[in-house]
């Protein structure tokens, strides 16, 4: 199969498989996986915080992010677009009842900052207390520039709020940016990573922030039921993506570039309405196109991806390679005739 539908579809290389078969393990309850303690303790040191929090997905890292900050009956300021509003099934409401209070985002994935002041509660016991702003980088693949995170910054430092990443691709936006990732970690109290995305990682999460913010964040995952045991043979995974698998990010981005270029050459398709920053690549299809029997018949060559958004969305990762591209093109040119 060629898999165009997400980067969370990667498959352990050999070498990854190595490193989670000869893992030492322990009950990470307890406290006693050493491969957990050791990417934790990697992870806070790398990633310029006191403390990290092994997870099972990007879900539990925002939920519990969001839960961390929050009590019952305060609320989180965030993009109406963000993964922790949209397509995370209500969490921080349903389990933490913590009110989302979502922002329109503009084009470009930012968030305007007058909004953002005008949503802000006044302490009245009329209203949720406006606690948290979430920001998501990359957002659908767009990158939140340096500039605009310190602003963001300084925005939660005059209203006293605290600031969250959802960083579940931030690696893509720091290579898509050429900076070290503490340039971008630097401006958050708190941040996940996903580790099973473009790293390439079967499974498993980060959340990062200070001592006592991660101790409150333990707690809730247990309460959740994310409590693991030997997780050290998923640890060995992260650990080897956070150290082996960043830079080769940039082959991802270029490989959408070259797909997005690709696409535009087969009438009815179309990409020049979206700016291709990081490995997500959306098209829009023309109506006379059934995108849904071509995904139907693709599947059955053994290519899948994503109809719907704005028609398509594909996403490259380190199990598509250039080659596996103009096996799409060509096959899906082939489909449209």
């Amino acid at each position: 199969m060629i898999d165009f539908r997400s980067d969370t579809v990667t498959k352990p290389c050999n070498d990854m498989l190595k490193a989670m078969m000869s893992a030492l393990v322990g009950d990470d309850v307890y406290g006693d996986d050493p491969t957990v303690n050791e990417l934790e303790r990697f992870a806070a040191q790398r990633h310029g915080f006191e403390s990290a929090l092994f997870v099972t997905s990007g879900t539990q890292a925002n939920l519990l992010g969001i839960l961390s900050h929050c009590e019952r009956g305060d609320e989180y300021l965030c993009g109406q677009r963000a993964h922790n509003y949209l397509y995370e099934a209500g969490g921080a409401a349903v389990l933490g009842s913590v009110q989302p209070q979502p922002i329109e985002n503009n084009d470009n994935g930012t968030l305007c900052f007058e909004k953002l002041r005008k949503a802000i509660k006044p302490d009245d016991f009329h209203f949720a207390r406006t606690k948290l702003l979430s920001l998501e980088n990359t957002i659908g693949g767009k990158v939140l520039s340096i500039d605009y995170l310190n602003k963001a910054r300084a925005f939660c430092n005059e209203h006293g709020l605290a600031l969250h990443l959802d960083g579940a691709r931030v690696y893509n936006a720091a290579v898509a940016l050429e900076v070290d990732i503490t340039e971008i970690c630097s401006q958050f109290d708190s941040m996940t990573i996903c580790l099973s995305k473009g790293l390439g990682a079967p499974v498993g999460s980060l959340l990062l922030g200070d001592n006592a913010y991660i101790a409150k964040a333990r707690r809730l995952r247990k309460m959740v039921g994310g409590g693991m045991r030997q997780a050290g043979i998923l640890a060995a995974a992260g650990l080897f993506a956070l150290k082996n698998n960043v830079t080769r990010l940039a082959d991802d981005h270029q490989n959408a570039r070259y797909l997005a270029e690709r696409l535009n050459e087969i009438e009815g398709f179309s990409t020049v309405n979206y700016n291709v920053q990081t490995n997500i690549v959306f098209v829009d299809v023309e109506d006379s196109v059934d995108i849904q029997v071509i995904a139907d018949s693709l599947k059955q060559e053994g290519i899948l991806f994503s109809p719907g958004y704005q028609g398509m969305r594909l996403v490259t990762h380190k199990d598509v390679s250039k080659q596996d591209i103009d096996v799409l093109i060509e096959k899906l040119s082939h489909f449209v005739r």
